[in-house]
């Protein structure tokens, strides 16, 4: 049987979650909090280590700033897009002022800038902001 490893985004606990049971809204084993609730998740550097690092689901991470018109802009459709796509993939935000370091660490040279990971290496980059079918559209072929 075919399991995810499921970061959960209020205690980090990694949970492993079967395939088959995805659907029946699983719980967190430490915390019981939900693991997929179809929204984006704010992460710092060590939980974005983790999530990358441990977890099974491919990531994709929206490296902002609050300052960012396009950003914010983007926002919204960042959202509807993690209902979409989770939780085959999980969506998370990446604050490029609280971050730096990871923000350096992946040459984020203009924002908004989404990188899609699997099996914890890059394997898709795209600068600039999307509307929601755009994203989806984008991460589906990607991971094609």
């Amino acid at each position: 049987m075919n399991a995810l490893t499921i970061m959960c985004g209020n205690c980090g606990t990694l949970n492993r979650v079967p395939e088959a049971r995805l659907g029946d809204g699983p719980n967190c084993g430490k915390c019981g909090q939900p693991l997929v609730t179809g929204k984006p998740l704010a992460v710092n550097m060590a939980r974005f280590d983790r999530l990358v690092g441990k977890g099974s689901q491919p990531v994709l991470a929206d490296f902002w700033a609050s300052w960012c018109g396009p950003c914010r802009m983007m926002e919204p459709a960042f959202a509807a897009a993690a209902g979409d796509l989770d939780p085959q993939v999980r969506l998370v935000k990446v604050d490029t002022e609280a971050e730096q370091q990871l923000a350096a660490r992946f040459g984020i040279r203009s924002i908004p800038t989404m990188i899609l990971f699997s099996d914890g290496r890059e394997i898709a980059r795209q600068a600039g902001a999307m509307d929601k079918n755009g994203i989806v559209r984008w991460v589906r072929s990607a991971l094609a």
